[in-house]
């Protein structure tokens, strides 16, 4: 370096950067700084998040309390389910297993994962006693995000949640900050606490809105969007899905396909056929993985191609896959009747009129059985039609915007009324 007045490395110190003619050990100096800057810059760009709590476990857990009618193979899954108990010794999560699914407790696992944990928690501890004692504030911060992991790795909710508590009020960065306010978020996630996941979701927006980067800003998009699925809120889950096809960094929340996979579901159930059109059947994103999922795939280009037979058949698909996904199988027959409405409604918007034996046909579906559905959506003012029983007819009597506009200010104005008398009996008395 002296001789030559070269840098170290090119790629890594960078080839616009300028030398001068520095004293030898100012050089020296300069370009080490220099080295070891750009190498953690490097690292920091390559780090990929580690799946704290990794929620396929949570999912495996789901699978074992399904009713044995939706084949799930149980004794594979528990066989990688107790494989990572044991790879990361969770102890508390192997006693919450143990106690939803009724498993007898292998005493002999128990003690041994005890004993690894005591182990290595006396070891962090130390850890951390030896950082105050003899390093800085950021030496001190790591050693208790290492315990915090250490509870979030073996399925500990309450004091995970507690050590990243203490950890975030030891961190400056605004970074840093929202990793832990995402791992905070997973463990919800994992947990299915809806509360402490909207909390740290908060959380994770005011932060954004001091500087939080690119990365964290659509990372945060995935997180919300999967509470919203987990509430129902499927409108909203689509458009933030959506924001994220073309920028997805979420591996630790889920992989790629399965992001298409939810994102392909929440977009058939809540946006209009353009923006299903364009965002998805259209969308080279989507376009790359939907050939893994062909039901899904199936299910979405039947219904925007009107082939109502083949939608009803990927629909039936679709709906079981979605009773064995533990975000998904409590809106299972929530989404199934949604998207039978969708459908319904797509097909009677085209005609004043259609025959029940035609549209029966269409949907490759019996008489009765299309009868019975279009009463029980009729009913609940679901379709805006009537059934003609005696000639086999439905007739589609849809409101316009200002007659719905009327009806639902009307509907409103009563309920306000009725508030306001039960209130004056109140105050009267």
């Amino acid at each position: 370096i002296r001789e030559n007045n070269m840098l170290p490395d090119n790629q890594l110190a960078g080839s616009r950067i300028a030398l001068v003619h520095f004293s030898p050990c100012l050089l020296q100096t300069v370009l080490v700084q220099l080295y070891c800057s750009r190498c953690l810059g490097q690292m920091e760009e390559d780090a990929v998040v580690e799946k704290l709590p990794n929620l396929e476990l949570a999912q495996y857990k789901f699978l074992l309390r399904t009713p044995d009618s939706l084949g799930v193979n149980k004794v594979e899954v528990k066989e990688k389910l107790l494989s990572a108990i044991r790879e990361n010794n969770m102890l508390p999560f192997y006693l919450l297993v143990s106690e939803e699914l009724g498993w007898p407790k292998d005493e002999s696992l128990v003690e041994s994962l005890k004993k690894a944990n005591e182990e290595k928690l006396k070891e962090l501890d130390d850890k951390i006693a030896d950082a105050e004692k003899n390093f800085g504030e950021s030496e001190v911060r790591e050693a208790n995000q290492a315990k915090a992991d250490f509870f979030a790795r073996i399925g500990d909710k309450d004091k995970a949640v507690s050590q990243y508590r203490v950890t975030l009020d030891k961190t400056v960065g605004i970074g840093q900050k929202l990793d832990v306010a995402f791992t905070v978020i997973r463990i919800g996630l994992f947990f299915g606490d809806n509360d402490l996941t909207l909390r740290n979701i908060e959380k994770a927006k005011s932060m954004i809105d001091q500087g939080g980067d690119w990365d964290r800003r659509n990372r945060l998009k995935v997180y919300e969007a999967f509470y919203c699925i987990s509430i129902r809120e499927f409108k909203k889950a689509a458009n933030l899905l959506l924001e994220g096809v073309a920028t997805f960094t979420s591996a630790e929340l889920l992989d790629y396909k399965e992001f298409i996979f939810f994102t392909l579901l929440m977009g058939s159930v809540s946006l209009d056929r353009v923006t299903i059109k364009s965002k998805l059947i259209d969308s080279p994103e989507v376009l790359a993985v939907i050939d893994q999922l062909p039901e899904l795939g199936s299910l979405v280009r039947s219904l925007y191609n009107c082939n109502y037979a083949a939608f009803f058949v990927a629909l039936a698909a679709v709906t079981d896959m979605l009773k064995v996904n533990r975000f998904m199988a409590k809106h299972a027959a929530y989404f199934c009747k949604e998207m039978k409405v969708i459908a319904y409604s797509q097909l009677l918007e085209s005609y004043k009129s259609v025959r029940l034996d035609t549209m029966a046909s269409a949907f490759g579906v019996s008489v009765e059985f299309l009868d019975r559905e279009m009463s029980r959506f009729i009913a609940s003012g679901r379709l805006h039609c009537k059934i003609d029983k005696v000639g086999g007819v439905i007739e589609t009597n849809r409101t316009d915007a200002k007659n719905a506009q009327y009806a639902s200010v009307i509907k409103q104005g009563d309920l306000l009324l009725n508030r306001i008398q039960k209130l004056s009996r109140v105050i009267n008395l």
